[in-house]
C-alpha cells in the first residue's frame, strides 16, 4: 500500500514542486507552495511563510482525524505543546516511559490516552471543544489513512483546503 502524502498549500501562490517538509518530523508532509528555496554560503536553505500557523494547522489536522496517532504524530503534538514526555505523562496519568514507548512505536497508544492528547492539543491552540464533542466528531469522521491533505493560507492563517 502506498503511504499517504499530506500537502500544504499557501493560498494565493501557484503550486511549486512538492517540498518534503522535514522540519516537522513527519514522513508524509509536503508543501505545495508557501516556501522559498534560497542559496546560502552553506548550501540551499528553505524558508516557510507563516511557519507557526502551518505547524498549528498540521497539529489540528492530526488531532481531528479518526486514524490512531502514530508515534511521530504524537511526538509532533507533544513538541508543539512544548511538553516533555514526563509532563505529558503526568497530565494523562501515565509515566514518561509509557510516552516514550508510544513515540518509539513499541506499543499502541490506548484509546483514552489518544483522546486525551488530542484534547490537550486542541485546548493548546485555543479550540475549546469538550471531550464528548471531540470523541463524537472522531467517531463520525471517516478514517482517511491514504488521503492527501492539502492546506492553504487564508487571511486568518493556514487551514485544510476544501
Amino acid at each position: 500500500m502506498k503511504p499517504s502524502v499530506r500537502g500544504w498549500r499557501y493560498r494565493g501562490e501557484p503550486d511549486k514542486e512538492p517540498l518534503h517538509y522535514k522540519g516537522c518530523g513527519l514522513d508524509d508532509v509536503y508543501l505545495l507552495s508557501g516556501y522559498e528555496v534560497e542559496k546560502t554560503p552553506h548550501g540551499e536553505g528553505v524558508s516557510v511563510k507563516n511557519l507557526d500557523e502551518l505547524r498549528k494547522a498540521i497539529g489540528y489536522y492530526l488531532a481531528s482525524q479518526k486514524k490512531a496517532l502514530s508515534g511521530k504524530e504524537l511526538r509532533f503534538l507533544r513538541d508543539e505543546m512544548n511538553l516533555t514526555q514526563g509532563h505529558l505523562g503526568r497530565l494523562i496519568g501515565l509515566t514518561s516511559q509509557q510516552v516514550a514507548r508510544w513515540e518509539k512505536e513499541q506499543c499502541d497508544i490506548s484509546g483514552p490516552a489518544d483522546l486525551a492528547v488530542r484534547k490537550l492539543f486542541l485546548e493548546h491552540i485555543g479550540k475549546n471543544i469538550n471531550l464528548r464533542e471531540l470523541a463524537e466528531s472522531l467517531e463520525e469522521n471517516e478514517s482517511r489513512i491514504n488521503e492527501r491533505a492539502y492546506f492553504e493560507n487564508t487571511g486568518g492563517g493556514w487551514r485544510k483546503a476544501a
